[in-house]
């Protein structure tokens, strides 16, 4: 599948029906694969941060979680189709692992908290045959332990939980070292299965506005969500190169 391209940053324009056979190929093939979810902040900062360009770049699927992402397709009319969200998809791993009894790890949130979203995992997704889990709050130098630990638990699936633009990064540079069939950075992914954050109404979702609601919930993230209409500020103006289907 080839990606779009909204500011150098590769998309892919797949759907929420056509990813669950993607998924399930990408859990049969015999070597490591790297889902990540950018949304327009993260398109924002990729061009300012080139290890988070990096890392998108060179992953294998990239999914086009924001709705300003989509906005900026349809103005550009390069072929987004709908928005696919990283928690939805994560929930369709967690739904194929169940279902084919394949184990599962867990990295990042606050100590605890980890712990909690496992076991409400395995409450939610009982045939999941085995799960681990280690908080993101730990040192550089403890990585190579984390690594291990990891490896350990031979997951089929290492979902990635340490915010943007620390997991995608983390996940280009330790791919190499990982031993597992997809890699995928799910941001707060952890708290909303921990049961500590509450995730929009299903109105929200539809309208793509989820943003807003977390807004509402958050007011200190108005900073944050002011980088959506600088984004389509740019996406009207920008020359159509700059988005563009991959040939």
């Amino acid at each position: 599948m080839k990606p779009v391209i909204i500011m150098d940053v590769p998309v892919h324009p797949v759907t929420n029906d056509e990813i669950i056979d993607r998924l399930k190929d990408m859990m049969k093939e015999p070597k490591i694969h790297s889902i990540m979810t950018p949304n327009p902040e993260m398109v924002m900062l990729a061009n300012k941060h080139p290890e988070l360009m990096m890392a998108l770049t060179n992953a294998d699927l990239v999914l086009p979680d924001g709705i300003g992402l989509i906005i900026a397709s349809k103005m550009k009319k390069i072929g987004l189709k709908e928005r696919v969200t990283g928690i939805d998809t994560m929930a369709k791993v967690l739904q194929i692992c169940h279902e084919n009894h394949m184990r599962i790890f867990l990295l990042g949130g606050k100590p605890g908290r980890a712990e909690k979203a496992i076991s409400n995992m395995l409450e939610k997704y009982s045939g999941i045959e085995a799960a681990g889990c280690h908080h993101g709050y730990y040192n550089d130098d403890e990585n190579d332990k984390v690594v291990s630990l990891i490896n350990e638990y031979q997951p089929h699936v290492l979902f990635v939980c340490l915010g943007s633009p620390r997991q995608e990064v983390w996940i280009h540079k330790n791919s190499d070292q990982l031993n597992c069939r997809i890699t995928m950075g799910v941001g707060g992914s952890v708290d909303v299965y921990a049961g500590e954050v509450k995730r929009a109404p299903a109105i929200y979702q539809q309208l793509g506005i989820e943003w807003f609601y977390r807004l509402i919930q958050e007011p200190t993230r108005i900073r944050r969500m002011s980088v959506l209409p600088l984004f389509l500020w740019r996406s009207l103006w920008m020359p159509k190169r700059v988005y563009r289907k991959e040939r």
